[in-house]
């Protein structure tokens, strides 16, 4: 490309290994419906934890998709993430071995990279010390692995990027391979995220006091934390023009995205940061707070995030706000998974014409404020046109991604 030159970007696959099942498509229609992925956790003995519930997968069964990786030399997150990634390549129908040929990487988010394999190393050091650590678990450990798993799988030649911005990696590794396809360094990008379930994880967010009993029910009056997840998801990227001159189904555009870190706080939100954010994304897309038709929220369910985010969002929008919703409600909160997850149902929502809605509210907390409607109980027939993506991490890690319906 001439120096200087931009693409358009079109994301034209999806994927997601979820709680509510396997496949882009399925996870959007329970989503839709309003159903819950939450079940008692099976993969650890939580019956020391007062709270037992999370937004596991289960059923997975990673031979089924995978068609390179050998299945155990890999760790969970990794396998979410390769499996997620086959199925948006799978969802693009595109030539795979085209894809492998052209200048072609992967961006992928994480918060714990691969805890459970973590996990495992950890109790072997405890009980036998360093030397009974089990080599091919060693060898599943580093996090950047995530990303490799995608381009091992795919047979991609171009980088592997693991990005390991906690809650807001997936929306970090959208904005990072639009940036590669939008200026010609990739032909093909695939983003997403991937993380697993796991005890450590679980026990941190409950000495926090972040933790809900059973049920995630952002924005209401009586929400009280979060429900830990896992799960893996993959977007394809491409040129627009290309997409279209292959007549692929182009679930939407990709505008822009606005990051930054306030760094004012361990693990606090700060609205004022958040509102930069927001409109940092809103120049970097050329679009107008008048243009949003609807806000992914990061949504976690916790008193303290749902209100800065509202008062983060009043800061730009002032009381014109337009939907804002939480699929955390459905599916628990997936870590550096969770934007990703976002990203998928805005495109899903922009190409099928629906507002995703917040499960679980009763009744909407008055401190919010006026005019907040967070879409409560199952999805609304609505045909937005522009949508913003919300992912916020500890350490005041913000990210945010504008997408828009295909034209």
């Amino acid at each position: 490309m001439p120096e200087g030159a931009s693409r358009r970007v079109a994301v034209t696959g999806l994927g997601a290994v979820s709680s509510l099942g396997t496949g882009a498509h399925t996870f959007a229609q329970a989503i839709r419906e309003g159903r819950s992925g939450v079940s008692p956790i099976r993969s650890f003995d939580a019956s020391g934890f007062p709270y037992t519930f999370a937004g596991e997968v289960h059923d997975f069964e990673p031979e089924r998709l995978l068609r390179r990786l050998r299945i155990d030399e890999w760790g969970r997150s990794s396998l979410f993430a390769a499996s997620a990634a086959r199925l948006a390549l799978m969802d693009a129908d595109i030539d795979p071995g085209q894809v492998s040929a052209a200048r072609a990487g992967s961006a992928m988010g994480t918060t714990l990279g691969e805890s459970a394999v973590i996990e495992a190393l950890t109790s072997q050091w405890v009980h036998g010390g360093l030397k009974d650590l089990d080599p091919a678990l060693v060898r599943q450990a580093p996090a950047g692995r995530i990303a490799t798993a995608v381009n091992a799988e795919l047979g991609l030649t171009g980088e592997a990027h693991t990005i390991a911005t906690a809650c807001s990696a997936s929306n970090y590794t959208l904005g990072y391979a639009y940036d590669m396809v939008r200026t010609g360094e990739a032909e093909f990008m695939i983003s997403g995220g991937a993380d697993s379930v796991n005890r450590w994880e679980h026990a941190g967010f409950y000495r926090l006091g972040a933790l809900a009993e059973s049920v995630c029910r952002p924005f209401d009056t009586h929400r009280s934390g979060i429900l830990t997840a896992e799960g893996g998801v993959a977007l394809f990227l491409e040129p627009f023009e290309g997409a279209v001159a292959r007549g692929a189904r182009i679930y939407a555009e990709v505008l822009g995205y606005g990051v930054n870190c306030d760094a004012r706080h361990p693990v606090a939100p700060d609205p004022t940061s958040i509102a930069e954010c927001i409109r940092a994304a809103h120049r970097n897309a050329g679009v107008r707070p008048e243009d949003i038709d609807y806000i992914c929220a990061h949504g976690t369910g916790t008193p303290t995030n749902d209100a800065t985010e509202v008062k983060a969002v009043r800061e730009v929008f002032g009381d014109a706000l337009p939907p804002i919703s939480s699929i955390k409600s459905m599916i628990g909160h997936t870590m550096g998974a969770a934007s990703g997850f976002g990203a998928l149902i805005c495109c899903m929502a922009l190409h099928d014409g629906f507002l995703p809605p917040t499960a679980n509210v009763t009744e909407t907390d008055p401190a919010l404020g006026s005019g907040v409607d967070c879409v409560p109980g199952t999805g609304r027939a609505a045909s937005p046109r522009i949508v913003q993506n919300h992912g916020f991490a500890f350490g005041g890690n913000n990210a945010i991604t504008i997408l828009g319906r295909a034209a």
